[in-house]
């Protein structure tokens, strides 16, 4: 397809996407004390460290619409992706943003898909759209396409600590703190509705892989592709990817570190993995 550009935020853990014309528009991680930006500067493992040690009270602030018309450029053809509107208003931004461009490029068609998710399922649909915009199918084609895959994924995350969500209001304080006193890891998934669901809690790095991987073959899958995005746990994703090989040979299992935003909610030793269901 001439004239195109793939779109996200940087839910998406990513800020290029080789061999696409791609650009991700950044969230940001406010706290009292300092305010990250989301992109391709931000020093992940600097923030991470330093929110380990905050107390305080912290937030997300999605990108607006003249962000996401700046992400648009000059494209005939837009292919777009946001975070779960359950958790953000970055969907709303993104349409608001697709009108007003429609409207002043007649002509130029803009497709924005509420993900439903984040992380690693953001970047199955990122890959199934670059693989799209480089046939012969035309915009509503394509679109139809995204559409259908996007019911074909799903994302399990996998978390060591619940402090960030706690301060973020997302769980209550004792639940998080009593997580982090037992070492237990909250094994859940991304729900229907786009909001966190938990299905298990696991003590212990062994037994966390292990359920991991029935988990996801529980919820269907057998074959195809599986992203697993760690935060500074590049050794538990490694350990999941050669059990998931072990049970599953014909998987496709890559391995890479979450960005700000994925980072800031999945926290240290976090995994967040996104798989193709049968």
């Amino acid at each position: 397809m001439q004239n195109y550009k793939i779109v996200a935020d940087s839910s998406c853990d990513f800020t290029a996407l080789d061999g696409a014309c791609f650009e991700a528009a950044p969230l940001k991680i406010i706290t009292s004390a300092c305010e990250y930006t989301d992109d391709a500067k931000l020093n992940v493992e600097e923030m991470v460290s330093t929110l380990l040690t905050y107390s305080g009270k912290s937030s997300t602030s999605c990108p607006n619409v003249g962000d996401w018309l700046g992400a648009f450029g000059d494209a005939e053809n837009v292919f777009c992706v946001t975070i779960t509107a359950t958790l953000s208003g970055s969907y709303n931004a993104a349409m608001q943003a697709k009108a007003h461009y429609e409207e002043l490029y007649p002509g130029r068609r803009v497709y924005v898909l509420n993900s439903l998710s984040a992380g690693a399922e953001i970047g199955l649909i990122l890959h199934k759209m670059r693989e799209l915009v480089q046939t012969d199918l035309s915009f509503d084609e394509i679109c139809a396409e995204i559409d259908a895959y996007s019911k074909k994924t799903g994302l399990l995350f996998i978390l060591e600590s619940m402090q960030n969500l706690a301060n973020n209001g997302r769980v209550s304080p004792l639940v998080a703190k009593m997580a982090g006193l037992l070492g237990i890891r909250v094994i859940g998934k991304a729900s229907d509705r786009g909001d966190l669901e938990q299905l298990h809690k696991a003590r212990g790095e062994k037994k966390m892989v292990e359920m991991t991987v029935q988990t996801l073959t529980d919820l269907g899958l057998k074959t195809g592709k599986v992203f697993i995005a760690h935060c500074l746990n590049e050794a538990a994703a490694q350990k999941v990817k050669e059990a998931l090989l072990a049970k599953l040979p014909s998987v496709s299992v890559e391995i890479y570190p979450t960005g700000g935003l994925c980072s800031f909610y999945a926290e240290k030793g976090g995994l967040m993995i996104g798989f193709e269901k049968v």
